[in-house]
């Protein structure tokens, strides 16, 4: 009896503390993926707010579907959202995670691209 006692024990702890380590993987960004892509504005699409005292958008009031390049110049179609109209022609870098999506954009300069991405944009008129 006491061996199933402590068996049984074991395996819940186990179990905790492997649902604990997979929360702080997903909640921590390891194994994101950089995607990186440039701005058009024709292919925004502004939310609006669904009312209520919650605003479970996150005040992300723009969406962009935009087509990326990994840095090895694979490319797909990702949606994220902007609190802010983004400056046309900008070059952003999204840090991507499976399942939770987009965790953040930013923006960069032409010459911080991959080479493999930069096969895939004009450089600017201005570098």
């Amino acid at each position: 009896m006491k061996k199933k006692l402590s068996i049984g024990i074991a395996v819940v702890v186990i179990i905790v503390v492997g649902f604990i380590g997979f929360c702080m993987w997903f909640l921590s960004g390891t194994g994101s993926t950089y995607y990186y892509s440039q701005i058009d504005n024709s292919k925004i699409e502004q939310t609006e707010s669904k009312g209520g005292v919650i605003n479970f958008s996150g005040s992300m009031d723009y969406s962009y579907t935009l087509f990326s390049y990994d840095e090895n110049g694979k490319g797909k179609d990702i949606t994220f959202g902007a609190s802010k109209e983004l400056k046309e022609g900008a070059f952003i870098r999204l840090t991507v995670m499976p399942i939770r999506g987009v965790l953040e954009w930013k923006e960069v300069q032409y010459d911080e691209l991959p080479a493999a991405v930069q096969s895939n944009y004009a450089a600017p008129a201005n570098e």
